[in-house]
């Protein structure tokens, strides 16, 4: 019997690194069109409804976006879209498409991408890299920090030899803030030092 072909997901931010599926081969890969930034404001996994966070997402615009293309077996594609769906589209802000890839093999195939909505409540494309910083240096969602998607997505995009310049920049000011003043973490860490110390004054031994 012939074999059937296997399905592709295109991975350019937390896919990278923590992919959550079985898969085949992984290689690097090129989306012409699309550009990756903080340009999705996140109310699950990395921020909430009350204090959103940012995630990557894809946004149209010139130039392209380097990742990573998963080959998955069609034996488990099915159940595999099914994750990745749950997953990925728990608020609708992403579109799931298929976009042409340029393998670093040289061959060109059609994957799973997703890309933001810009007509969903969630898109924040063009916000200043400053603001972005100080968004996530303080959000903390279901998934953690805020920092830590961002710290881990930059580690790995380097590892392989993709480095993201906003993205670095992005990295080195969260972890100026982090251990700033004008960090939210630190304020409050400060806050409680001084209220345990005031306690510690007034202490009469009782």
């Amino acid at each position: 019997m012939p074999r059937t072909a296997s399905r592709w997901v295109f991975g350019y931010g937390s896919l990278v690194w923590n992919p959550g599926f079985a898969y085949e081969s992984a290689q690097i890969a090129r989306l012409d069109g699309f550009r990756r930034s903080f340009c999705m404001r996140s109310i699950h996994h990395r921020g909430t409804v009350a204090d959103p966070g940012l995630v990557l997402a894809l946004d149209a615009a010139p130039g392209a976006c380097e990742g990573l293309a998963f080959e998955i077996p069609s034996r488990i594609a099915e159940e595999t879209l099914e994750y990745l769906r749950a997953r990925e589209l728990i608020s609708a802000a992403y579109l799931e498409t298929m976009q042409p890839l340029a393998l670093a093999d040289g061959r060109r195939i059609e994957a799973v991408t997703y890309v933001i909505d810009r007509d969903h409540n969630q898109y924040c494309g063009g916000l200043p890299l400053e603001e972005q910083a100080r968004i996530i240096a303080q959000a903390h969602g279901g998934r953690g920090p805020n920092a830590e998607y961002l710290f881990n997505t930059a580690t790995h995009l380097v590892e392989l030899g993709l480095r993201d310049p906003e993205l670095d920049w992005l990295v080195a000011r969260v972890r100026a803030l982090q251990a700033g003043a004008d960090c939210p973490q630190t304020k409050e860490r400060d806050r409680i030092a001084a209220d345990d110390d005031n306690q510690g004054g007034t202490d009469t031994g009782k």
